[in-house]
């Protein structure tokens, strides 16, 4: 589930409007998933530095740990159950950092938990220096890569099952239908024979009527 947030006093040197997405907290095993963490700075025209700290909880931590850092645009890997399996996807300019997600390479199942994103922003003014937080927390599952394609294999076998149970059912209905016309056409075929006879025989008594009657 995605949803925007626009800010309309937000934006960045170049013009371009800041908008705050959050983050998809679905991800797929053997899949890279991005965390989102996106946090407009109010004022655009503020020169302002930022540092972007990551932790990360799993189901049997106790407390959460710092998982990643960026600042001065490196980014260092804290927690070793992530070495080699986080890449830096936010801005790549220091001083209007106001993007600070990061992707998990090759998920595992041990990905499982709670991540908290805080970005520490300082103002710049000309006699005095802002500073402020503000964090994200994501719940992030994993699930089997198969799940969606059986989900979707599944529905299109339903799709097809449905399709040819309405194409025989048709053909039962064609099939009684014309049964049901023929025997109704065959009844009066034969209604029309018995007054057809009918007709003949009458008409043979009143001639020999006429005939004994001279």
């Amino acid at each position: 589930r995605l949803s925007y947030r626009c800010s309309s006093s937000a934006a960045t040197p170049s013009g371009a409007a800041c908008v705050e997405v959050d983050s998809d907290t679905k991800a797929v095993v053997n899949k890279d998933h991005k965390l989102g963490c996106i946090f407009c700075k109010k004022r655009g025209e503020v020169a302002a530095t930022a540092v972007v700290k990551w932790y990360f909880k799993g189901p049997d931590d106790n407390d959460s740990v710092p998982l990643y850092i960026y600042q001065n645009k490196e980014g260092s890997i804290i927690d070793p159950r992530f070495y080699d399996r986080l890449l830096w996807s936010g801005s790549r300019d220091t001083e209007d950092l106001q993007d600070g997600s990061i992707s998990i390479l090759n998920v595992t199942y041990g990905d499982i938990g709670t991540y908290r994103c805080f970005i520490h922003r300082s103002l710049r003014y000309a006699n005095y220096a802002f500073d402020f937080s503000s964090n994200r927390t994501i719940q992030l599952t994993v699930e089997h890569k198969l799940t969606r394609e059986l989900a979707s294999t599944l529905s299109e076998v339903m799709m097809y099952v449905s399709i040819i149970g309405l194409q025989v059912w048709l053909v039962v209905e064609m099939i009684y239908c014309y049964r049901k016309i023929s025997a109704a056409g065959e009844e009066a075929l034969r209604e029309s024979e018995a007054d057809y006879l009918a007709v003949a025989s009458e008409s043979k008594e009143n001639c020999a009527a006429v005939q004994v009657s001279e």
